[in-house]
């Protein structure tokens, strides 16, 4: 999967399901991202919620039986309604916080 130029690892977490989610940070702007998403997956994508906005890109198919969520990238603005940003999780580090989050779900590994 590619990741946005100049985005910083944040953060994975187990998702359930042999999944796992990953959490990157960025200070360009929420628009930025998506179309960026928007060009290197060659899709639309979903506008899931305008308030706070939060874009989401379909890059697999979802089995609910196997997969606890849908392979996807999600970006999420979070400089809404005034806010200062995601803060940072690694204390200390530049920046302090990040406008905007990318969340990307891979599928499961095949098991064998």
């Amino acid at each position: 999967m590619t990741i946005y130029p100049g985005a910083a690892f944040l953060a994975s977490y187990d998702a359930g399901r042999g999944q796992r989610y990953y959490l990157f940070g960025t200070n360009a702007g929420f628009l930025e991202i998506v179309n960026y998403y928007r060009t290197v997956l060659k899709q639309k994508g979903e506008l899931v919620y305008e308030e706070p906005a939060i874009h989401q890109f379909d890059i697999g198919k979802f089995k609910e039986e196997t997969m606890a969520f849908p392979p996807s990238v999600t970006v999420k603005d979070y400089t809404w309604g005034g806010s200062a940003g995601y803060l940072n999780p690694k204390r200390g580090k530049q920046p302090e916080r990040f406008k905007t989050v990318i969340q990307i779900v891979p599928a499961p590994a095949v098991q064998p």
